[in-house]
C-alpha cells in the first residue's frame, strides 16, 4: 500500500475520527470532516476502526455527505485488507450508484478472493449499463477468475480505449497468452490521454517487457512512463526475463525526456505563436506540453524571457508547467537560469519531485561547474529518479565521483547504473 500520502491529517486521532464518522450530520460543523474521518483511518488498522468503517457502510443515508463518506469507507476498508469486510463489501454490488459498485469491486479486489460466489457477482456487473468497466475487469483478471474471460473478451471492442486495453490485458493473463498483449502497442500513442496512461498500467499488469522503449517514446507525464519502466525492470532483471541492457537506454531518455525522444501524438498545422505555446505548457495533456516544448526549441530559441515571465506569473506554483519551463531553461541553454534552476533541484514539494529530476539534467544542459556540488548534495536522499538524473548530469559534466559514491547504494538499479558509468569512465 502506497503510504506517502496517507495521513495528511497528523493531528486527528482514531479516537476523532471514529466520532465523525459516527456523529449525525447535523451535529457537525463540517460536514465534509466524515469523508475526512473515513480516509484517516487508514491509518488505523484496528478493529475499532474497521467496525466503525463497516458501519458506516451500512449507513445508507441518502444524503450526500453520507454516501461520499461511505464511498471512502469502502476505499479505506480494502486498502486496509480488511477479510471480514468483505461480506459487506460484496453486498455493495448490487446498487445503483456505479461510484460505490466501482469502489466494492477495487475494494475486494484489494482484499483478495477465492470465493466464486463474490467472484461472479463481480462478473455480472459486466453485464450492467454504466458501469466502471476497466476496474471491474482488471480485479477480474487480479483474481484469476476464469469463468468471466469470454465476458471480458467482448470489451476488447470497445469503443472506450482504457476499457478496450484492459480487455486484452486482463485475456492475456487469464489464458497465459503473451502474444495477445502485442496489441496493446497501439495505444501507447493514442491521441486520447486516458488512453496513453492506461495502458502503461496495463503493460505492467501483464508484464509485457518488449514494451519498454516504446513506454520511453510514450508522450505521457514522465512520472506515468518512469513508474511503468521501474515495474518492469525490478521484476523482469531479477527473474532473467530481460536483462539490464534492455532497461538502461529507456530509463536514460525518460529521465533525460527531450521531446525529441517521444513519438508525439499531436501536430500544428502552422507554427503558433510563443504566448500560445507558453500556454499549452499548462495542460493536463502533456502530449501537448511536449509538442509545444519540442516547438519552441525549434522555432523560439530566444523564448527564455517570455518563460521567466510566465514562471513568475504562474509557472512557479504550477507543477506540471513548472517541469516543463524548468527543462526549457536547460534545452534553450539560458545560463542566467542557474540560481532558479538549483532551487528547482532543491524544491522539496511533495508535487514538484519531478521538476527535481528535471532540474538536475538542466543544469548539465548549462555546463556550469557550479552545479557539480549543488548534483551531489543529492547523491544521498532517498529519491531514486533524482539520485539517477544526477548520476546522469554528473557524468555529462564530467565529474564521475558521483558514480564511486552510489556503487554501493540500497537500491539495486542506482548500483547497476552507477557501476555501469564508472567501468564506462575506465575505458575512455
Amino acid at each position: 500500500m502506497e503510504n506517502r500520502f496517507s495521513n495528511i491529517f497528523p493531528g486527528l486521532g482514531e479516537e476523532q475520527a471514529i466520532a465523525f464518522l459516527t456523529m449525525p450530520l447535523e451535529q457537525m460543523e463540517d460536514t465534509s470532516d466524515r469523508y475526512i474521518a473515513a480516509a484517516h483511518l487508514v491509518n488505523f488498522p484496528t478493529d475499532r476502526s474497521i467496525s466503525a468503517l463497516i458501519a458506516a457502510i451500512e449507513d445508507t443515508n441518502p444524503a450526500l455527505d453520507h454516501r461520499i463518506a461511505r464511498r471512502k469507507a469502502i476505499e479505506t476498508l480494502g486498502r486496509l485488507k480488511a477479510e471480514r469486510a468483505l461480506p459487506y463489501i460484496r453486498a455493495c454490488l448490487s446498487e445503483e450508484d456505479s461510484y460505490t459498485v466501482e469502489n466494492a469491486v477495487w475494494a475486494i479486489g484489494e482484499i483478495g478472493t477465492t470465493d466464486p460466489a463474490i467472484l461472479e457477482a463481480i462478473a455480472s456487473v459486466l453485464t450492467r449499463p454504466a458501469q466502471s468497466y476497466r476496474t471491474i475487469i482488471q480485479v477480474l483478471a487480479k483474481l484469476n477468475y476464469q469463468p468471466a474471460l469470454e465476458r471480458i473478451v467482448a470489451f476488447e471492442q470497445s469503443s472506450e480505449p482504457p476499457i478496450a486495453s484492459a480487455a486484452i490485458t486482463a485475456a492475456s493473463k487469464l489464458t497465459g497468452d503473451q502474444s495477445r498483449a502485442a496489441a496493446l502497442m497501439d495505444y501507447l500513442q493514442h491521441p486520447n490521454v486516458n488512453a496513453r496512461r492506461g495502458v502503461l498500467q496495463d503493460l505492467m499488469d501483464v508484464e509485457y517487457y518488449p514494451a519498454m522503449s516504446e513506454i520511453a517514446a510514450c508522450p505521457v507525464s514522465v512520472v506515468f512512463r518512469l513508474r511503468a519502466i521501474r515495474h518492469l525492470a525490478d521484476r523482469g532483471v531479477p527473474s532473467g526475463a530481460i536483462f539490464f541492457d534492455a532497461v538502461e537506454p529507456s530509463l536514460d531518455r525518460t529521465l533525460k525526456d527531450h521531446p525529441a525522444g517521444l513519438k508525439l501524438v499531436h501536430r500544428y498545422d502552422q507554427t503558433p505563436v510563443l504566448e500560445f505555446l507558453l500556454s499549452e505548457l499548462y495542460g493536463t495533456d502533456f502530449g501537448r506540453c511536449y509538442l509545444a516544448t519540442q516547438t519552441i526549441i525549434e522555432q523560439y530559441p530566444d523564448a527564455a524571457k517570455a518563460l521567466l515571465a510566465t514562471y513568475e506569473a504562474a509557472g512557479h506554483n504550477d507543477y506540471g508547467a513548472h517541469y516543463h519551463i524548468v527543462k526549457l531553461l536547460g534545452w534553450l541553454r539560458h545560463t542566467p537560469s542557474y540560481d532558479l534552476i538549483v532551487s528547482a533541484l532543491q524544491d522539496r514539494r511533495p508535487q514538484f519531485m519531478k521538476s527535481r529530476s528535471a532540474a538536475a539534467i538542466a543544469l548539465a544542459q548549462l555546463g556550469d561547474p557550479r552545479a557539480v556540488a549543488e548534483l551531489k548534495s543529492c547523491l544521498g536522499l532517498p529519491i531514486w529518479e533524482l539520485k539517477y538524473s544526477c548520476l546522469l548530469a554528473l557524468t555529462q559534466l564530467g565529474d564521475l565521483s558521483g558514480c564511486e559514491v552510489l556503487k554501493d547504494d540500497e537500491d539495486w538499479l542506482i548500483r547497476t547504473r552507477a557501476s555501469r558509468l564508472a567501468q564506462a569512465a575506465l575505458t575512455h
